[in-house]
């Protein structure tokens, strides 16, 4: 391709709608064009990345022997009633697009396809000889997000990679599932990026077992926790840990005691010279059914621990049954105005103890009657504790579960791991962070919706089981973007080869010079004959201008039809390392078809 001749505009300003480097890169080197909020065009340059990027899937998804197909991204509600994820999507994470046709029949725009793909087995699988069976497609999908950010990281409209397998139990669920995981990592080498496997949450997908794929980058919404041994990697949100051992408190017997002032726990321990870890602090939360019924809970964790609200959610998702409902559809600490819709009189806030009363809850059927109170394993086993009064500006010191507090029935573990705790593998290690972006995602789903949506086969008794599935998505164009915010400098993007839009450019320095544009067509010919991907920037510009825009695309290799064509040489430039050096014109095709098959590898 002639820059000349292509849809080719850069900009020498960050935009002002970006905030990391990949975003502003990718707008700046002409790639993508926003149209509205979340919503952007990839331009020529961006889609053969993105094409490259779907290859790569493409070949490791089918050596696996998974089957591409094609399914709608429109989606009748009805199949999300079903599997009981409508209100879940609609209404408590709220990302998805849904809508109403002219005969009042609602639909929602796909940001997943559990529910179409169960239905399509459903229908058409009957036997245990089907299986295992694997589908997988490439195509855009919808999330209606609050705060579309970072380009492409966290748009409305993207492009991923989903796949659904299907199986007679968990044996063969879990070998594909292990296919998946080499798959993936095999993706992501090919595609030049360093990247982590971790533990993963299943959020709103659900299932028994999951792991992301995380691409390292600094600028990564995730935070990940791992050992230096490589034996333990997991997403904050699912990451455990041993914490740091409790000190021994320094009260001895049970008192009531004022404390003015010490609503924090930095306060309290500095006003009574005690350790956090003799501090049992109680955090209220809101959880909101699906069944509309809203929840207070009480969750009672060490002093120096937080609460890791992911954790949280799951076990109250749990506890749904109890209160009619599926799922929760909002968390939260309550504010002031929130709590004046429930609390029957003021909470003594930073003074609440283990056994608040429930009659601070206003009598009303929408309110559960009674505190939901958890208490997390840190707290179980502490001796002469230190906790709140139910009255402000007033402390218990020297508390005992058994004693002046009911241990609650519900002993969880929500507490946050974080950097510098011990791991539980080995006491030894301890967790370091990183920051990563998420690109792949693979589930052990089981039988959670082939079971709520009737999907059956018979098995070789005869008898009708519910299919075994698993689910693995990789987000294209997010893998995209995160290449660039692993891989760039001040001068621009530095692309891996292997998804490079392109994997030279010749650049004329003067295009008035009839020598330099006669070697730099007969070269333009020759390396595209070759299959080196070439562009050829013979616009009329100034040679500056042409190499700057040459580092800020971030074309793995530049080639210079400049003074060094007297002695019958190219000036090659490496775009990762700026390095420079001038080669034979006659030996460029071979010397760069060999710098690229190394770089693949």
């Amino acid at each position: 391709m002639r820059l000349s001749q292509m849809l080719f505009v850069t900009l020498r300003e960050d935009p002002a709608e970006a905030e990391i480097p990949s975003h502003k890169l990718l707008l700046r080197a002409g790639y993508i064009r926003r149209i509205g909020s979340g919503i952007y065009a990839y331009l020529p340059l961006m889609w053969r990345v993105l094409r490259k990027v779907s290859q790569i899937v493409r070949e490791e998804m089918d050596a696996t022997g998974a089957q591409e197909c094609l399914l709608p991204q429109l989606q009748p509600a009805d199949l999300w009633r079903e599997s009981g994820r409508w209100d879940t999507y609609t209404q408590a994470e709220g990302i998805m697009f849904a809508l109403t046709d002219r005969q009042d029949r609602e639909l929602g725009l796909g940001p997943t396809h559990e529910e179409v793909i169960t239905t399509v087995a459903k229908e058409m699988i009957r036997s245990y000889r089907q299986l295992p069976l694997h589908l997988y497609q490439i195509q855009t999908k919808f999330r209606d997000e609050i705060r579309p950010r970072f380009g492409l990281m966290r748009g409305r409209e993207f492009i991923m990679k989903d796949g659904y397998s299907f199986h007679t139990d968990e044996e063969s669920l879990k070998k594909t599932y292990q296919d998946m995981d080499r798959a993936y990592s095999n993706m992501l080498r090919r595609c030049g990026l360093k990247f982590r496997p971790v533990d993963a949450d299943s959020g709103a997908i659900g299932g028994s077992g999951s792991q992301e794929f995380m691409v390292l980058a600094e600028a990564g919404e995730d935070e990940v926790l791992y050992t230096e041994d490589g034996q333990y990697a997991a997403n904050v949100e699912k990451a455990i840990s041993l914490p740091a051992d409790a000190e021994t408190s320094p009260f001895t017997s049970y008192e009531k005691r004022e404390t003015p002032g010490t609503d924090t726990i930095e306060k309290l321990c500095k006003f009574l010279k005690c350790s956090a870890t003799q501090i049992v602090k109680n955090v209220l939360y809101q959880a909101v059914y699906d069944s509309g019924m809203t929840v207070l809970v009480i969750v009672s964790i060490r002093g120096d621990q937080d609460v890791n609200e992911v954790k949280l959610l799951n076990e109250l998702t749990k506890q749904a049954d109890k209160y009619g409902s599926k799922t929760v559809l909002a968390l939260s600490v309550p504010d002031a105005d929130a709590q004046k819709k429930w609390a029957a009189q003021s909470l003594p806030l930073g003074y609440i103890a283990p056994n608040v009363e429930d009659s601070y809850i206003k009598s009303d059927k929408s309110l559960a009657p009674k505190f939901l109170r958890l208490v997390d394993q840190t707290a179980v086993e502490l001796k002469n504790f230190v906790t709140g009064s139910n009255e402000s500006g007033y402390h218990i010191v020297g508390a005992n579960w058994g004693e002046q507090f009911q241990l609650p029935e519900k002993v969880v573990d929500v507490r946050k791991a974080k950097a510098g705790d011990r791991a539980t593998h080995n006491s030894s290690q301890t967790l370091q962070s990183a920051r990563g972006i998420e690109v792949g995602h693979i589930f052990q789903l089981g039988i959670k919706y082939s079971k709520a949506m009737g999907a059956t086969y018979t098995n070789e008794q005869g008898e009708e089981v519910p299919l075994v599935m698993g689910c693995y998505g990789v987000g294209v164009s997010r893998l995209a973007q995160s290449a660039v915010e692993q891989s760039y400098d001040k001068d621009g993007i530095i692309w891996p080869v292997a998804i490079a839009p392109y994997h030279a450019i010749i650049t004329v320095p003067n295009v008035g010079d009839a020598n330099q544009v006669e070697v730099a067509e007969k070269l333009y010919n020759e390396l595209n004959q070759a299959g080196i991907e070439t562009l050829l920037d013979d616009r009329d510009e100034r040679a500056g201008v042409k190499f700057k825009d040459a580092d800020l695309i971030g074309i793995p290799y530049r080639l210079v039809t400049g003074r060094s064509l007297k002695e019958g040489k190219l000036e090659v430039v490496e775009r990762a390392t700026h390095k420079s050096q001038e080669i034979p014109v006659g030996e460029v095709v071979e010397t760069l078809k060999q710098w690229i098959e190394a770089a693949k590898q």
